[in-house]
């Protein structure tokens, strides 16, 4: 009911990545009798709906279907075993189930076992945490439009197959099955490291189920970016991302439909007013041709400074093209010894990212947006140029603080955004039911300053 939702040596590289890249605590209502247990049931399938953030048809919604007892029976083992997967047994009314079953109440099953799979649903397929406490995430999850609830209820049904349908709701990607594992492992009065776990596999649930054949992912507390094929790291790279405070970088869930080489860089009028930049660049050309810009004043004395492409570009050398109204792309940098620090959260939102031609270069010949002969000839041309793709590729723009780490192993994270708190105590407290699919947070659009600020 809620889911609410070297460059020539670069470039012999790039036919290989193109060839592997083929797309191969608990809520549970405690009644005394059956009929205040029916009663409570009845109360909260009517008012799961009634959230005014919720304008659309919403895919969550369900009508109480018919459940034979063994079909509830077999929920009922579902519920208790869930925490396996990060959740809390006592949310899905176990104690009312077994109550309904042992009274042999068919109306009473029918409407508990119906809520409760609901909830599961929704929670095993966009994650229990409210969205009020996923600071800044603005990914929106499509799983819920993919497997509306009652579509996914009726197939179990049919099928018979209770535990199958809610398993398939759970991620694909391995570092799941890894968090899983690790929770399995972990002692229970391992309080806190139990609930750093189920933090993050919940954070897995946020995502689409299945993030792609081929995407890029970052960790912005790892400080890396990871070029994915089938769920298999092909490359990784380095990344300085955005400042605590807001200049954060925010998490999302974008489309690469383009690179740019040899970009151009508008400066903010934060800089080119308010640091004096444009006065600087009119007054003094041999300067500002030294360092690639160009000003020009409008009739009302608006000044506009471009910085032309070059060596000290300040987005470098490229910059991925991933339209979103936060204004957050990939790009280099020409401050390079950024990336041998071990805190790179440095930048105004934008990510930064080493050997960024190699990244730009296999991006257009994945995307069959140039061959590799093509690619090298506009790198080293020094003109702006965008390369528009055919395949388009997805960008994620993660938070996880506990996960697997670009040489396979598991280990934390720096909150870098004490972003971990909220989640924290959204675990500890009662499930939040009616919860919104999409963010109400500020969406701050960045000014970006790529200049160096070592």
């Amino acid at each position: 009911m809620n889911r609410t939702p070297a460059l020539l040596a670069s470039s012999l590289a790039l036919g290989t990545l193109a060839s592997l890249a083929v797309p191969a605590s608990g809520q549970g209502v405690q009644q005394e009798n059956a009929a205040a247990v029916a009663a409570t049931a009845r109360s909260a399938f009517e008012q799961a709906f009634t959230s005014d953030e919720v304008v659309q048809a919403d895919p969550r919604h369900f009508d109480a279907m018919h459940w034979t007892n063994a079909q509830a029976q077999e929920l009922l083992g579902v519920i208790r075993a869930i925490g396996a997967e990060g959740l809390v047994p006592a949310d899905y009314l176990p104690d009312d189930l077994a109550a309904a079953l042992r009274a042999n109440d068919a109306q009473q099953i029918d409407e508990l076992a119906s809520t409760a799979f609901a909830w599961l649903v929704e929670d095993l397929r966009d994650g229990r945490t409210p969205m009020a406490n996923r600071r800044q995430w603005f990914v929106v999850d499509p799983d819920a439009d993919r497997s509306p609830t009652a579509t996914v209820m009726a197939s179990a049904l049919e099928s018979g197959d209770i535990a199958g349908a809610l398993d398939a709701l759970k991620p694909t990607h391995p570092d799941y099955a890894a968090l899983r594992d690790k929770l399995a492992q972990t002692p229970a009065n391992a309080t806190q490291q139990r609930r750093l776990i189920r933090a993050n596999m919940d954070r897995w649930r946020w995502l689409a189920r299945d993030l792609g054949p081929q995407y890029l992912i970052t960790n912005v507390p790892e400080y890396q970016l990871r070029l994915t094929v089938n769920n298999q790291i092909i490359r990784t790279y380095r990344t300085v991302v955005g400042k605590p405070g807001r200049t954060a970088t925010p998490q999302l869930a974008e489309t690469v439909s383009g690179v740019v080489f040899n970009p151009t860089w508008t400066v903010p009028q934060s800089i080119v007013r308010g640091e004096g930049l444009g006065e600087r660049v009119l007054n003094n050309p041999s300067w500002a041709a030294r360092q690639g810009y160009r000003a020009t004043r409008g009739a009302n004395g608006y000044i506009t400074v471009v910085q032309q492409p070059g060596p000290g570009n300040a987005l470098g050398v490229m910059k991925l093209d991933m339209p979103n109204p936060h204004a957050i792309f990939f790009h280099d940098t020409p401050s390079r010894q950024m990336f041998n620090q071990d805190d790179r959260a440095l930048s105004h939102g934008c990510i930064r990212t080493e050997r960024a031609l190699e990244l730009a270069m296999t991006i257009a010949i994945l995307g069959q947006g140039a061959t590799r002969d093509e690619v090298v000839g506009i790198s080293t041309s020094g003109e702006y140029t965008r390369v528009p793709v055919k395949k388009t590729m997805p960008a994620y723009i993660t938070y996880f603080t506990y996960g697997v780490d670009i040489d396979g192993n598991l280990r934390e994270f720096d909150d870098i955004y004490s972003r971990d708190a909220p989640v924290f105590a959204s675990l500890d407290a009662p499930r939040v039911r009616d919860r919104a699919r999409v963010s109400s947070e500020e969406v701050i659009e960045v000014v970006d300053d790529p200049r160096d600020t070592l």
